[in-house]
């Protein structure tokens, strides 16, 4: 079990300024590994979840969706905000993955960020492509905006 101690050690400390606070979601760190739709710069900027179904039928929509994703795990859910831990398949980086339901604006903001390292290889914003993916497929959600895709 010693041998596998540097390796658990991927999963990082989780966050203590995640949530909502002032109606938005913590803001992304100055490092290329979070993607926000609260963020107004492009490196960090992703669009929201807009929904084409009613906020309670999206959120619920969202949240199994969010719970199908690989290696995914919700670890806490309010009525209107959702936290989720995702990992990656190797070596087990953990990402801390927000929701946030603004009904009256009939979207869900998203943020994706990774605990550790400088960079994160666009993993977080391929999560939220997915998801938007998942989510459009179903029905619940419009595609994103053309400059919200990735290079």
């Amino acid at each position: 079990m010693g041998f596998l101690r540097p390796l658990m050690s991927c999963a990082g400390t989780r966050p203590t300024d995640l949530g909502v606070r002032n109606g938005r979601l913590a803001p992304c760190s100055h490092r290329p590994n979070c993607v926000s739709s609260d963020a107004t710069d492009a490196p960090h900027a992703i669009s929201p979840l807009v929904l084409r179904i009613s906020p309670p039928e999206g959120w619920a929509a969202a949240r199994i969706a969010l719970a199908e994703l690989p290696r995914t795990r919700v670890i806490a859910a309010t009525a209107d905000y959702l936290r989720a831990e995702s990992s990656s398949a190797l070596l087990g980086f953990v990402d801390d993955v927000e929701l946030h339901l603004r009904a009256e604006e009939g979207l869900i903001a998203v943020r994706s960020a990774s605990r550790l390292g400088f960079g994160d290889m666009g993993v977080n914003r391929r999560r939220i492509d997915m998801l938007r993916a998942i989510l459009v497929q179903r029905g619940v959600a419009e595609s994103a905006p053309r400059s919200d895709q990735t290079p």
